[in-house]
């Protein structure tokens, strides 16, 4: 069962075939077997998880179920959700249990979704190979001596390996996207402002957004049923009406116009993922799709202005964490600032400490106007850039990533390096666009490589239509790695 989409799982509840206790006692076992191999997930907890199954049976039973009802889903741990140990994987909320749960996990409680457990991420979603983690590295599941990606690279391995059918993830500049496409699954992250950031642990507020990872575009439809919308403890959760997004998976894609910026095919993307990117693009000229070449010059400076805004936004959000209301306390200090100071120093890791100290400076007097505020202006270019795109077609498609998985501890010792991983993603996070990860082939190391799509604003289920058409005609989503 274990090997089965959403929309299956939830055809084996509904006929009586299976019940959401087996399901959850499957995955459950499969969790305990290859954990110790994976370090996917920071916290299991089968008595509850069974419980909210048995709970989730009962509504079965009573002919009160929702489309997944029973079904079991991972949360990346940077959710709070009631009950549960929420630790961010900070060494600072190592023993923080949430008294309240976020919105996303109100929402997969209200449908009915039993949780697994909550996956491993890179500490207070920092990080593009997940090795920042106070509770150690993820393994990725093609390849043991390789990163998952990150932030949400606990969640991308969990789905991969088939330890739950499906999980959720945050994306500040491409955390759904790059594991996603590290680990060969598929990944959405929507526009800003679908998904309320309600209960999500804050890193960089203007860029945060949360959304499903799952084996394919179908699955990740049926999750945005359940995970988007209005919430009015977010101040930045949009007012919109409910959208089915799954309506438009079978339209054809004859006419689509796909547009391929021209910065993402130049120097820097390795030889393999160019190759399988070009076979995609052959698969969609084949269903009808038209290419055009489209610029988007500003994307250049998408690293550079995110690693000013966003640990700016960073150093704001983690002043919380000082030893005084709950997490990490140093154990001994000699008066208030020392608690202070020994606190910090010891609960964070080396890279939020950077971020910290990054975005405290861009900030201060004198630097303010220099860095925060150009990035700003800039900021706004880049989404202008990408209007005018859509302009002259209907999605961008390029590679997520520049190369496939990297070896752990590759680019620990080059920040740089480790941030230009992410130069395809960035810049849909600026401009608050909903874009997207699907698994298109493997490079010459056999490990996956990730296709990129972006849309317009609130074209999310175009996007799932885009991807749902290229799944049906490939076979790149339910290929498996062999985890011993």
């Amino acid at each position: 069962m274990n090997h089965t989409s959403l929309k299956q799982l939830s055809h084996l509840l509904a006929s009586g075939q299976a019940s959401s206790r087996e399901l959850c006692q499957d995955y459950l076992d499969r969790i305990a077997r290859l954990n110790p191999v994976l370090n996917a997930f920071i916290t299991v907890d089968p008595e509850r998880t069974l419980a909210e199954a048995e709970a989730a049976d009962r509504l079965r039973a009573e002919g009160r179920a929702g489309a997944l009802t029973g079904v079991p889903i991972a949360h990346k741990d940077i959710f709070c959700a009631e009950g549960w140990l929420t630790t961010c994987g900070s060494k600072m909320l190592a023993n923080f249990v949430a008294p309240y749960d976020a919105h996303v996990i109100e929402r997969c409680k209200a449908a009915g979704l039993p949780c697994l457990g909550k996956t491993n991420m890179d500490e207070f979603a920092m990080g593009s190979s997940n090795e920042t983690s106070y509770f150690g590295p993820v393994r990725n599941p093609w390849a043991l001596q390789a990163v998952p990606g990150g932030s949400s690279g606990g969640s991308a391995a969990a789905v991969a390996a088939r330890m739950a059918p499906a999980a959720t993830g945050t994306d500040t500049g491409g955390s759904i996207r790059q594991p996603a496409a590290f680990c060969g699954i598929t990944g959405l992250k929507p526009t800003y402002g679908t998904v309320s950031r309600y209960g999500m642990i804050a890193f960089a507020s203007s860029l945060d957004q949360g959304g499903p990872m799952a084996t394919s575009a179908e699955d990740c439809a049926l999750l945005m049923n359940v995970m988007a919308g209005f919430d009015a403890r977010d101040s930045t959760s949009l007012e919109r009406p409910a959208e089915d997004y799954t309506r438009d998976l079978t339209r054809p894609l004859i006419g689509l116009r796909i547009g391929l910026p021209r910065e993402y095919f130049a120097e820097g993307l390795s030889a393999d993922v160019a190759r399988a990117i070009e076979a995609a693009l052959a698969e969609f000229r084949r269903l009808g799709a038209q290419t055009v070449e489209v610029s988007l010059p500003m994307s250049r400076l998408s690293v550079p202005v995110y690693y000013v805004l966003a640990p700016a936004e960073a150093s704001s959000n983690l002043a919380r964490y000082d030893g005084v209301r709950y997490g990490y306390r140093a154990p001994e200090y000699t008066d208030l600032t020392d608690m202070y100071e020994r606190t910090r120093a010891e609960g964070f890791g080396d890279e939020v400490k950077r971020r910290i100290m990054i975005g405290t400076y861009v900030l201060s007097h004198g630097y303010y106007d220099a860095y925060y505020l150009q990035a700003q202006k800039l900021r706004r270019l880049i989404a202008q850039d990408f209007a005018a795109a859509f302009q002259q077609c209907d999605v961008i498609l390029g590679p997520t990533t520049p190369t496939t998985a990297f070896e752990l501890g590759a680019k620990r010792a080059d920040p740089v390096e480790m941030y230009l991983s992410d130069i395809y993603t960035i810049a849909v996070n600026l401009a608050g666009l909903p874009g997207m990860s699907l698994p298109c082939g493997f490079g010459a190391d056999g490990r996956p490589v990730g296709l990129q799509l972006i849309g317009d604003y609130f074209s999310e289920a175009r996007l799932l239509n885009v991807a749902h058409q290229y799944q049906q005609v490939t076979d790149w989503h339910t290929r498996l790695p062999e985890v011993k």
